[in-house]
């Protein structure tokens, strides 16, 4: 199986540089982002990853307005919101906004790995349709 390339949203260093570690242990490559407007940066500069980890609760833009900008400018990327401040509100909102999936903070990594995964398969799934699509058009011109 590919590994998932993740890019994880969180202005709080240690937490970053923890979850780097136990992520990067179970196969997972991780770029670290502090800000909404950093991770925004890192998307354009890599267009390899294929999952947001979002953190809600954030200085300046938060987890929320960073997750319309993401789906605006990368829609194919796949979103799980996490928050140590959890509210059904911003749940929802999330939901609706496009996220894949939103868990509370701290997370259990054997369900963060699983949660990972599915949203890179999920992604993976919608680029091979596109793929597909585009290859059909391409064959068929010409008749």
């Amino acid at each position: 199986m590919a590994v998932a390339k993740i890019l994880l949203v969180d202005d709080e260093v240690p937490f970053v540089d923890t979850m780097i570690k136990r992520l990067t242990k179970r196969n997972m490559e991780v770029l670290p982002a502090y800000s909404g407007d950093e991770a925004l940066k890192k998307l354009t500069d890599h267009k390899r990853v294929e999952v947001v980890i979002l953190d809600v609760k954030m200085p300046g833009m938060d987890g929320i307005d960073t997750l319309k900008e993401i789906k605006k400018k990368f829609p194919l990327v796949e979103v799980i919101m996490l928050t140590g401040h959890a509210t059904v509100e911003s749940a929802i909102e999330g939901m609706k906004l496009g996220a894949f999936d939103y868990l509370m903070k701290p997370s259990d990594i054997d369900q963060l790995v699983e949660k990972v995964t599915e949203a890179a398969a999920k992604k993976r799934v919608h680029e091979e349709k596109i793929i597909e699509a585009q290859m059909r058009k391409i064959t068929t011109r010409g008749r």
